[in-house]
């Protein structure tokens, strides 16, 4: 654990500097446009580039260094960094420059994640995973505490040039902690396909994984519903806010900070617990948490319920996402772990995709001129979340919120689902 340990505190300081660019960004996009589509818009751009590579990035991190590969990732962040301040300064930056700088930044953190998830399977022992999963959750809400907070204070005043100043300082600091550990490497890495037709068969090895083993199959599925859902709300999220604050960044800051307080407070209930017996048990409940609270959320018009919503859910997130990750991890052989990854990911890009393509332009076109004060879902559900800016967004967001309670609720009711874990033996000779 005491490698895994030096890595996680770098890139615990980096992320904090990526969440206060990643809003200040936000922000920024929201002021130059005050459209929904062109926040969904980024997030598209960093999936699309990151299905290009996908499948190909399997087999870069399954032969090789995977320590280049994360130091790799966070010099392209750099780089790319580099270039939105350049242009910042030199009063050149447009919205079309977000999409770019997401295009590469999504194509090599793509490869980076890959690359410290199957790097943390062989640098953690196994009954260790939960723990080491619920590390990453701290890593993840410690940040969310802090960065949005600071940022919301620090923008007015340094604006975004001045964060992502920041953000390259912090970057440099998680390449140095990298630097100065060993990172071990799968011993029987598959040597490289030589003809085109097996290297096509080999890019698709992590999708022919998952369809030979059942219980993998399952938990993709019902991961696959909750995800679909929570993007479209995940994408409405922000410019719901700032609609219905009058573009308050202070508010949308102090949900965050409660996002990250719920979330260091379920990860540390996690390390101290190590996590319920049963993790497929635990990832449903996990996810009916999600969904009760996350409706909560979208049927609030003020911080006095956005806040205990968010802490809810967010106290709720560790849990659904150590189980998880533990069960990949522990039921993937790691000589193919990044492949069957790479699948798992391309497939939950897709989805992604489709969530974003349809959030945006269904409350830009459709919920927000239905929400106002003649529209034609007033009569419906005015009296449930007013008419104001941001009324069609948050009715969006709460039907995809309802949705993930009711995958959470039918998981546990069908046993197939409830019991997968059963159906998933341990790591296996590769197909």
């Amino acid at each position: 654990m005491r490698t895994y340990s030096i890595i996680w505190l770098g890139q615990l300081v980096s992320t904090l500097g990526s969440y206060m660019t990643e809003f200040a960004i936000k922000v920024s996009a929201w002021e130059m446009t005050e459209k929904a589509t062109t926040l969904t818009f980024m997030r598209l751009f960093s999936l699309l580039s990151g299905i290009f590579v996908t499948l190909i990035a399997g087999s870069i991190v399954d032969r090789w260094n995977r320590k280049a590969l994360i130091v790799l990732g966070d010099t392209i962040s750099i780089l790319t960094t580099v270039a939105i301040i350049w242009l910042y300064f030199s009063h050149r930056l447009q919205v079309w420059h977000f999409y770019i700088a997401e295009m590469v930044t999504g194509a090599f953190g793509e490869i980076q994640e890959l690359a410290y998830s199957t790097a943390t399977a062989m640098m953690v022992p196994k009954q260790h995973y939960t723990r080491a999963s619920s590390m990453s959750s701290v890593l993840h809400y410690g940040s969310v505490i802090i960065a949005p907070a600071l940022a919301g204070v620090l923008y007015p005043h340094l604006g975004l040039g001045g964060i992502a100043l920041i953000d390259i300082a912090t970057f440099g600091f998680a390449i140095l902690t990298i630097l100065s550990v060993s990172i071990p490497q799968v011993e029987s890495s598959p040597k490289p396909s030589s003809t085109y037709a097996q290297r096509f068969a080999e890019a698709f090895y992590g999708f022919r994984y998952l369809i030979l083993h059942q219980g993998l199959l399952i938990l993709l599925g019902i991961l696959l519903l909750f995800s679909f859902a929570n993007e479209v709300g995940g994408a409405l999220y922000a410019p719901m806010v700032l609609a219905r604050s009058g573009n308050n960044t202070a508010i949308l800051g102090s949900i965050s900070a409660a996002t990250g307080l719920g979330g260091l407070l379920g990860a540390a209930i996690l390390i101290a617990w190590k996590g319920p017996k049963h993790r497929m048990h635990g990832l449903l409940v996990a996810m009916v948490g999600v969904g009760a609270s996350k409706a909560f959320f979208g049927w609030g018009q003020s911080l006095f319920t956005w806040i205990p919503a968010q802490f809810m859910s967010s106290l709720s997130f560790p849990l659904l996402s150590s189980c998880d990750t533990a069960l990949w991890w522990s039921k993937v052989s790691p000589q193919v772990q990044g492949r069957v990854f790479a699948a798992h990911s391309l497939i939950f890009q897709v989805s992604s995709i489709l969530a974003v393509l349809v959030a945006g332009p269904l409350a830009d076109r459709f919920f927000e001129p239905a929400m106002k004060p003649s529209g034609s879902l007033v009569p419906i559900c005015g009296w449930l979340f007013g008419t104001a800016p941001g009324a069609g967004m948050a009715l969006l967001y709460f039907l995809a919120s309802v949705c993930m309670l009711l995958v959470g609720l039918g998981g546990l009711m069908l046993h197939f689902v409830r019991d997968a874990e059963t159906l998933m033996p341990d790591p296996d000779v590769p197909i």
